[in-house]
Parts: structure tokens; C-alpha cells; sequence
């Protein structure tokens, strides 16, 4: 009589003792679920007064220095002015154009797998490809050979309209490695 008693009150402590262990584990999951999941809402982007072009707006905030956004919106503008006088055509389309055709559907990312980095591809949505190429475009303009950046946008903008230019090498040495390194699409998901 006196074994069973015991033997029940031992029981109850070890399911009080399980019960106590799940409510941590459960509290231990949700603070690292709340910590991985710090995704914070991203803001859209507001487009820009004379083209209503969200491009615009992105190219402008990706060109501004120090907080200097009327100068990149001035420097923009005049691109988008000798673009038109230039081709003859207009701005928002050879920019749109331009952005398509730099945009990258797939990147590399460098992944350690058991001591040795691979370079693993991997596909780009569409916010980041968007963002990489204003990047690219922007790198490319800045690097170009001329005076003055607004000439250097407006031909690399061109360039990149006409699937040429540094923008459009970089994007095809992205594709490049990512063909090269398609073995490795396996360790995508590690």
C-alpha cells in the first residue's frame, strides 16, 4: 500500500517535471522564433513627382550621397532629359528596358559546407533583382570613362537598354558562375 502511494507521488513529480520541461522548450522556441523572424515591414517605394516612376525613385535613393536628395533627383532629371534628346524616345520606357535586361534571375552565394566554401546559386526574387540591378547600373555609370555622371548615367542607361555595357557584363559574369557552379545546388538548402 504504502509502495503504490509512493510510487503515485512519484509519478506526479515526474509529470509535473515533463509538463515543466515542455512549457521551457515551448518558451525557448518561441523567443528564437521571435528573434529569426525580426522581419521588419519593408516600406514601398514612393514614387518620384515628374515621371511617377517607382525606378526613379530607386535609382535616386541608390545615387544620393550623404543625404543629398535634391542633388540626385537634379542629376537624374538631366539624365532623363538627354536620354529623351538622345533617342528620341521615352525616358521611363528606355529606363524600364534597361532594368529588364540587367536584372538577374539567378546569383551566387557562398556557402560553407563542412569546411570548404562552395559557391552555391541560387534564385533571386524579384525585389532584390530590381535592387541589384540600380546597383550594377549605377557601379557601371560611376566607373565609366567621361565627364560629369550625368553623362556617364545616360550612356550606361542607354547601354543597358541595348543589352550592352558594364551593367550587362556583370549581370552575364553573375550567370556565368552560377552555370559553372550548378553542382552545388544541392547544399541550397543548408
Amino acid at each position: 500500500m504504502q509502495k503504490q502511494k509512493q510510487l503515485k507521488l512519484l509519478q506526479k513529480d515526474w509529470r509535473k517535471k515533463r509538463l515543466r520541461l515542455k512549457l521551457k522548450a515551448r518558451k525557448r522556441k518561441k523567443r528564437l522564433e521571435s528573434l529569426r523572424s525580426a522581419k521588419k515591414n519593408k516600406r514601398p517605394v514612393v514614387r518620384d513627382f515628374t515621371y511617377r516612376d517607382r525606378f526613379v525613385t530607386m535609382f535616386v535613393n541608390r545615387l544620393m550621397k550623404n543625404g543629398k536628395k535634391l542633388l540626385a533627383y537634379r542629376i537624374i532629371y538631366k539624365a532623363m532629359a538627354d536620354i529623351e534628346i538622345k533617342t528620341e524616345r521615352n525616358p521611363r520606357k528606355i529606363l524600364a528596358r534597361a532594368m529588364m535586361n540587367i536584372r538577374p534571375s539567378v546569383e551566387v552565394k557562398a556557402k560553407r559546407v563542412g569546411g570548404s566554401v562552395y559557391q552555391v546559386p541560387l534564385k533571386v526574387k524579384q525585389e532584390r533583382s530590381k535592387v541589384l540591378a540600380v546597383r550594377w547600373i549605377l557601379a557601371a555609370a560611376r566607373k565609366r570613362g567621361g565627364k560629369g555622371i550625368v553623362s556617364k548615367l545616360v550612356n550606361e542607361l542607354i547601354d543597358a537598354a541595348t543589352k550592352t555595357g558594364g551593367a550587362r557584363k556583370r549581370r552575364t559574369e553573375v550567370y556565368r558562375m552560377a552555370r559553372a557552379n550548378r553542382a552545388f545546388a544541392k547544399f541550397r538548402n543548408r
